[in-house]
Formats: C-alpha cells, structure tokens, sequence
C-alpha cells in the first residue's frame, strides 16, 4: 500500500472518489501535501446504507471471529507503523516520539479491546425465573474524530464498535484525514464489505452525520460548542451519543515537591503534543513556598525544549496544527499582554515564520478571572499560578465549567489524596498524569463530556441493554393441569 499518493475513501469496502477536494496542509510548512474527497450527501447515504446492509452478518457473527479481525487491524497497523508516522508527522505535525505513541498506541488498543466482552448478566435464575440482561449492539455508529490525535482517537471509536457487533462509519478531522484515510483502505481486505467506511468532509460532513437518520450512535471527541451542537442535532433521531470534549484540567503543586525533580514533569503535563490536548494541564497552581523556585525551574526546563518541524530528529514539540488554532491562540497572546501580564517565559510570536509556530510561554500569576485561566487556549501558553489555602485552591480548581482531568503533586501522600479527593474531573492524576489504558475508564464531568470512553464501561456505551425474563412454570402448570383434565 502507497502512502504517499492517491487518497480515496472507503464505502462499502471499495474506493470511493469525489469532484470535490479538500486541501491537506503541512502544518509546519503550510504546504498543501495532499487533495482528498470531500464527500457528498449522496456518499455518505452509501456509506450509511452499506453499512445497515452489513450490521445484519455483522452483529450476528461469533464474537470470537469480530475480535480476531480487531487484533488483525492491530497487526496491519503495526506492520505498516513507520507509514503512519512519517504520515502523521506530515499532516499533523507532531514529532517522531509522539508520532509513535500514537500509532503504536492504536496498535495496542486494537488487541486489548479485542480482548473485552460483555457477557449476559444473570439477574435471577430460580425454580420459577430466569432473568438475564444482554448487551447488543446498537446499530449503525458515525464517528467524528478530532485532528490532535487522529489516528488514536478514532480507534477509541472503532476497536468497541467493531467488537461489540456495530458497523461503523468515520469522518476524520479535515485538518488530518489522511492517515485515518489509510487506515480505512488497509481495512478492505480485513472486514467484511461495509462494516468499516470512511468518509472525508468538512463540517458539513459532521451535520449531515449527526442527523442522518440511518445512524444510531454518534461518538464525537472535539470542543465542547461543537458537541453541543452535535447533542442538539442528535437529539432529532435520538441518537445515542458519546461525547469526549474540552477541558481547562489544573494541576495542584504541594509545597514539600522538590522544584528541579517536578519541573520537567509539570512542564509535560502542559505542553504534551504542543499542549494540543484535551487533558493538559491548563491551570498549573503552585504553593507560594515554592512558587518562585518550581517557577525557575520550569523556565530553566522550557528553554532545553527544541520547537520545531516534527520531521526533524532534534525536535521535541511542533506546530500548532491549523491556522484557524493558531490564530485562536494568538488572541490568548494579544490578551495577556493587552492586560499587562508578565511572561516569565516566550511571549513573543513571529507572526511570519514559515509554518504556525509559537513558542512555550508561561505567564506569571495572571488574575483568576483572566481569560487565560478561565478559558481553554489549546495551546503552548500556561498560567502559573499561586496558592496558600488548601480549601481556597480546591475552589479554584473547581471552578469551571469543564471537568475532564487533574493532577495533584506532592511527597505528602495523605495530603495528595485528600485533595484528589475533591477534584471535579473524570481523572484524577496523583503524581503523575496522562496515563491511559483500554481498561481504565475515561470521561468528563460537566461540560467535558458524556459518557466515557475505554475499559468495559466504555464498551458498554457502543450496546443497547435488554432484559429477558422467562417463566419456567407458568406453561408447566397449564400443560400439568390439561393432562389431569385428558
């Protein structure tokens, strides 16, 4: 398979082109590498219907033969994984390390989804009842994958779909359609004729998939206004619907941390992937005992951080991904020093440089109400912050509208874990922060999300529940009495 030529999408397990293109842009060039399809209203009725038609083999197929063909996609994107990077590199931006995460990590996804079951639940099994609750899939599932981690997120969607007995229809990102474009021509060979389309498409596209009334399931990971927009255009069908959404995730730092050990820690919690990520750390709050010197320390740590093209060895964090980012987190810049808040470190932005980069920027205890700690940038620029009072930080921290994650750090333990405790985010991190796992559950609070996604709650979200009750006695003492009657 050539990854660096013609892009097609997949409909019913065969390539489907269209009149209509879209430009893919190099992020840190701003080059155009590639033209895709922009699907039309007619293709994604043929994707929808493709994959009604395959739901009817597909959910009745051994659960063992639809695991066996989740761990083979693992294997294809293990043995085409050097492809995928350099791909992802080029359409997302993101550098070698992080590239690799992502698509190994899929890799790993695949088999140990393929690993999970839901197995009926025996409610009641007496002399006279037996009652059982299955879980079946739902029907049709349209994904709406995001362009910070596209080819991963898009796998948090499919491996539960496939395995659970849906089909499943995804539209990438058009910012990053080219590797999940891939994946889903890699997958012709490996599933049965419409069980797994995909279709490329602006936000059109996403409209016309949260309406269609041939889909039972949106699974959508992106900001918080679009899946409430989603939500409300769901809403017309019913639609099931899980939602991974925005997050303005603080992380708490004791005062007993040892500033030059913790540092690069923090550092990553903010800026993984260029800070291009629903759980960075967005609010990081110091005590102030050791605010001036975890402060330093950071500063000291981000000036080591090479910013650069992803494609380039010596490059650890790369480009803002899209211009319409970019621009966004510029008005985060502009703010700041519109309001006379002192970066303690970056701050200034070369506006002509060749790709959308901005530099690693920390701004020095801004006011709480400022946008840059009330808001999500979704990028490179980080409020420190201080804080003296345990109670009074804990409402800092929870207050916001957003409640996807947090961190707390600290050699107290006991301390740690109270104020872990008391955190309003679907993960909680003590001592550590973005780890994940296919069996971990993983979610928002408020207006972060619904539902969750990963270990068998995640599962769970791509079935419908049904309960079977039978009476064992019932027709029994009828065909007792009409013997007695003979």
């Amino acid at each position: 398979m050539n990854f660096d030529q013609h892009y097609s999408m997949t409909i019913d397990g065969k390539a489907h082109d269209s009149e209509r293109k879209l430009d893919v842009i190099n992020p840190a060039t701003r080059e155009v590498i590639a033209r895709v399809p922009d699907a039309t209203s007619e293709q994604l009725d043929l994707a929808v219907a493709a994959a009604r038609r395959a739901f009817v083999t597909w959910s009745s197929t051994p659960l063992a033969k639809r695991q066996q063909a989740l761990r083979a996609i693992g294997d294809a994107i293990d043995a085409h994984a050097e492809d995928f990077m350099r791909l992802l590199t080029r359409e997302q931006g993101k550098p070698r390390a992080g590239a690799e995460w992502e698509i190994r990590g899929s890799a790993i996804w695949c088999r140990e989804i393929a690993n999970q079951s839901l197995p009926d639940e025996i409610i009641e099994d007496s002399s006279e009842r037996r009652v059982t609750t299955q879980f079946t899939p739902i029907g049709v599932v349209g994904a709406i994958t995001p362009w910070n981690f596209p080819v991963l997120l898009a796998i948090w969607k499919i491996a539960p779909a496939l395995v659970t007995g849906n089909c499943i229809v995804v539209k990438p990102s058009p910012f990053t359609p080219l590797c999940t474009l891939k994946l889903g021509e890699l997958c012709r060979d490996l599933l049965p004729e419409g069980v797994f389309s995909v279709v490329s498409g602006g936000d059109e596209l996403g409209k016309w998939m949260t309406a269609h009334p041939g889909i039972d399931k949106i699974a959508f990971t992106g900001h918080t206004d679009t899946g409430k927009s989603v939500m409300r255009s769901a809403a017309g069908t019913l639609k099931r619907i899980t939602l991974e959404l925005g997050g303005n995730d603080p992380a708490i730092v004791l005062p007993d941390v040892d500033p030059k050990a913790v540092a690069p820690q923090l550092f990553w919690a903010a800026f993984q992937n260029n800070a291009q990520f629903c759980n960075s750390t967005k609010r990081l709050y110091v005590h102030e005992a050791v605010y001036d010197d975890v402060l330093r320390e950071l500063v000291a740590y981000t000036k080591t951080v090479k910013v650069g093209d992803g494609s380039q060895p010596e490059t650890q964090l790369g480009p803002i991904q899209n211009e319409p980012q970019y621009r966004k987190v510029l008005e985060y810049f502009d703010d700041c020093v519109s309001n006379g808040y002192r970066f303690a470190v970056g701050g200034v932005v070369d506006r002509s440089a060749r790709g959308w980069f901005i530099p690693v920027t920390l701004v020095d205890n801004p006011p709480e109400s400022s946008r840059i700690v009330a808001e999500e940038p979704f990028g490179p620029i980080l409020p420190v912050l201080k804080w003296r009072d345990e109670d009074d930080v804990v409402r800092r921290a929870n207050d916001t509208r957003y409640g996807l994650g947090a961190s707390v750090w600290g050699k107290d333990l006991e301390a740690v874990q109270r104020i872990g405790s008391k955190l309003q985010a679907g993960t909680v991190w003590l001592n550590e922060i973005h780890q994940y796992s296919p069996h971990q559950a993983f979610g928002g609070h408020k207006e972060s999300g619904i539902g969750c996604e990963n270990s068998l709650h995640g599962l769970a979200e791509y079935t419908n529940w049904r309960t079977v009750t039978l009476n064992k006695v019932a027709f029994a003492k009828q065909a007792g009495a009409a013997d007695r009657a003979a």
